[in-house]
């Protein structure tokens, strides 16, 4: 059974993580079971956030049963000032049924936090470290150059970013800089927000780096089950594989919306982070789920954007997200009008 090393942090752990923001989409008693589950087949590494609504409570309740040196929490905190930081804290440890947090991370950081900058953000990590309450000090960005800057500094032990197949060279070049700096580097949206479908090759491609941990997200045991079956018998990148990875990247190149949701929320309630990416969920799922009369009252919302331009100000990955509404309803009424085939 394959570890990784999460760099300086030493933390060590089996190479497939648990992902918990999707819980917060089930019932409690659901997602104890499947957290539950995680836990007794091996995996040992649990990421969340203050912001994930109850995920935070369904892992505190699902976990206290086992001894806390046995596995590591990540969680998270979007606090713009100390007073916030302390009070998202010790929320999250109370939540989570702990005394400590294993790594502590800014969330989807704008700016690197670094001593003596005036916001005081970082040296409330290092007190925090320093009373116990963490043991280690991450961060996670969806912007290339602030990743970049945060390796660069060296004041942080693990980096989370997205990170799959279709990701480029820049972000490999990432990945590299940092094994180089001996910084975790922990892989958030490996499935690209749900359009790689294909859990094997996903699989294979993370497997080649040894220091990276995908963390996966999982709302379904179904889910659940193919990556602890990939914990025994992990996919090797073989020649089919890639070749199969070269035409996803093809296929899927240039701009396209990850879902993350960041944009939200819409002034003129438009489901951005689902409408955004139609066209490419219609062609890489079954595209009856969104055909339903519910889905196309959420499309047409798009005729009323007023084009504030609040998306694509919000978009980690500097999207224009108001031309993609418009190009993904109109590729959707051709769908709809029969003129576009679709499975």
């Amino acid at each position: 059974m394959k570890t990784i090393t999460l760099g300086s942090s030493k933390i060590t752990t089996i190479q497939n993580a648990f992902g918990a923001l999707p819980i917060q989409r089930v019932s409690v008693e659901q997602g104890i079971q499947i957290i539950q589950k995680a836990y007794e087949g091996g995996m040992r590494f649990f990421d969340t956030a203050r912001a994930y609504s109850d995920s935070e409570l369904k892992l505190g309740l699902a976990l206290e049963k086992y001894p806390r040196e046995s596995y590591y929490i990540a969680t998270k905190t979007m606090a713009k000032t100390p007073s916030e930081f302390e009070a998202q804290l010790e929320e999250s440890l109370k939540l989570l049924k702990t005394d400590y947090i294993d790594i502590y991370q800014f969330h989807c950081a704008t700016q690197v936090y670094k001593p003596n900058d005036g916001t005081g953000m970082y040296e409330c990590m290092l007190k925090a470290k320093q009373e116990g309450k963490i043991r280690h000090i991450g961060i996670t960005a969806h912007q290339l150059q602030i990743a970049l800057d945060a390796v660069q500094t060296g004041l942080y032990e693990t980096l989370q970013f997205p990170f799959s197949y279709l990701s480029s060279d820049k972000e490999l070049q990432l990945v590299q800089a940092c094994q180089k700096q001996n910084m975790g580097f922990i892989a958030m949206k490996g499935l690209a927000g749900g359009l790689i479908n294909q859990s094997k090759p996903a699989m294979a491609f993370m497997a080649q780096f040894d220091h990276v941990l995908p963390i996966w997200g999982i709302q379904k045991e179904s889910e659940l089950d193919e990556w602890l079956a990939f914990n025994q018998e992990t996919p090797t990148l073989t020649s089919e594989i890639q070749a199969f990875i070269e035409k996803e990247k093809k296929e899927l190149s240039g701009d396209f919306c990850r879902g993350c949701g960041y944009c939200m929320p819409c002034p003129k309630g438009i489901m951005i982070n689902q409408c955004a990416r139609m066209s490419l969920m219609l062609r890489r799922a079954p595209s009856n789920a969104w055909l339903t009369k519910e889905m196309q009252a959420e499309m047409k919302k798009i005729e009323e954007c007023i084009h504030c331009n609040q998306c694509a100000k919000k978009c980690p990955y500097e999207l224009n997200t108001p031309e993609l509404l418009i190009k993904n309803y109109e590729d959707y009424q051709k769908v709809l009008a029969g003129e576009i085939k679709v499975q």
